[in-house]
């Protein structure tokens, strides 16, 4: 029914940047929360960054003041803005969007399949 598409990882050195996106395609009636989290190696998923349909974002400790997200609502896409990326910000980033599909219709999750950001000299 909804499909979310993430891109923009890859690998790069630390000190440096990179820019996530993810846009959502299929029934979508209307997009709430936005957001963005990720999973590191023989952890658990957390919590990079949300916004919601008004604009108010939150972050995760570890990526305040370095991270920056945002959305188009015309695109339905948000974005991961990441600037002085480090080592332990490696891990593979995961989109997630509350979506009602229909009119007075339920919000339901949705996840994209993840990208890949490595960070490393």
């Amino acid at each position: 029914q909804v499909q979310l598409v993430e891109s923009g990882g890859g690998l790069v050195q630390p000190g440096g940047s990179l820019t996530l996106s993810c846009g959502a395609s299929g029934r979508i009636f209307v997009i709430n929360a936005m957001g963005w989290y990720r999973q590191a190696p023989g952890k658990q998923r957390e919590l990079v960054a949300t916004i919601t349909t008004s604009g108010s974002t939150e972050y995760a400790v570890p990526v305040k003041g370095r991270f920056t997200i945002s959305r188009d609502h015309a695109k339905n896409t948000v974005y991961l803005q990441m600037n002085s990326l480090k080592p332990e910000d490696t891990a593979v980033y995961y989109c997630n969007a509350k979506i009602v599909n229909i009119y007075f219709g339920p919000e339901r999750d949705y996840w994209g399949r993840g990208t890949q950001v490595t960070v490393s000299s």
